[in-house]
């Protein structure tokens, strides 16, 4: 399937790949949960880069942007579940069990979950509604689900409760650190906003500011510069880093080179090979 498919809506997700599959930039409004069935997951962010196997568990912090890269296994075999913790749903379990936060979370954003014989078992009993794509799981079945996973995680790492119930605002981080280790993600500059703890038109402001320019200008120039340098420097193919560069599409991408630079990626490439000939 070429997108995952909602066993129950908005929380609990099933994907099947049978090819890889590189997903350049996904940004993630919530805590998740995620259960490798089997194949290779891969998370890059600007500050962690984590991989897992079959039969391993993640958890990904709320808030951030991070490139995601989905190899099959032996046989060309790829299944993984997704869990979103939506925070309305936390704010409930916190308040049906009497959890309270322990304070401010200041560890790091994203880690594997250390295996026990409960979390396998919590593993291994959502894989069968997960197959049969969600027809077998109603509403009432899922949330319990999703409960179970928090009560078997809270069990298995009680440093979590700090990290699953922070219902704070994003903190006004430094912009300019942000946006040079993030840039070539490519998501809606309201998104960016949110990340770096301002409201769009603050951030607008304060990019002007930091950058002399406003952000979407900003960014495409940023992107081209690092694409000219991978394609002069590396010797990388424009098909190959377009997409990883926020662009979405080669035509695009080639059209806004050449009005920068003078000459389409593909003219700097043979001036390249002149060069060294």
């Amino acid at each position: 399937m070429d997108s995952p498919a909602e066993i129950l809506p908005g929380v609990i997700f099933y994907s099947y790949l049978s090819t890889e599959r590189k997903q350049k930039a996904c940004f993630w409004n919530h805590h998740t949960l995620i259960l490798q069935v089997s194949g290779q997951f891969t998370l890059e962010t600007s500050a962690q880069t984590i991989s897992m196997g079959a039969g391993e568990m993640l958890l990904i912090g709320k808030n951030q942007l991070g490139m995601l890269t989905k190899t099959p296994g032996f046989g060309g075999s790829y299944e993984t579940i997704v869990i979103s913790l939506q925070e309305d749903l936390m704010r409930k379990i916190a308040l049906e069990e009497k959890l309270e936060s322990g304070g401010k979370y200041r560890g790091l954003p994203n880690f594997l979950i250390p295996s026990n014989e409960f979390l396998q078992g919590y593993f291994h009993s959502i894989v069968p509604y997960a197959r049969s794509s969600g027809a077998s799981m109603t509403d009432e079945m899922g949330i319990l689900k999703v409960k179970e996973g928090v009560k078997l995680l809270l069990l298995a790492m009680p440093v979590l409760r700090s990290f699953l119930f922070d219902y704070s605002e994003p903190y006004k981080i430094n912009l300019e650190k942000f946006m040079l280790n993030n840039f070539q993600f490519n998501v809606p500059v309201e998104k960016f906003a949110r990340l770096t703890g301002r409201s769009l038109a603050g951030f607008k402001r304060d990019f002007q500011k930091t950058f002399s320019l406003p952000p979407r200008q900003w960014l495409l120039s940023k992107r081209l510069d690092a694409a000219k340098f991978l394609i002069e420097h590396k010797h990388q193919k424009p098909s190959a880093i377009y997409l990883d560069l926020g662009f979405e599409s080669l035509s695009h991408f080639s059209h806004a080179f050449k009005k920068k630079f003078g000459l389409a990626p593909s003219e700097v490439i043979h001036l390249e090979k002149v060069k060294k000939a």
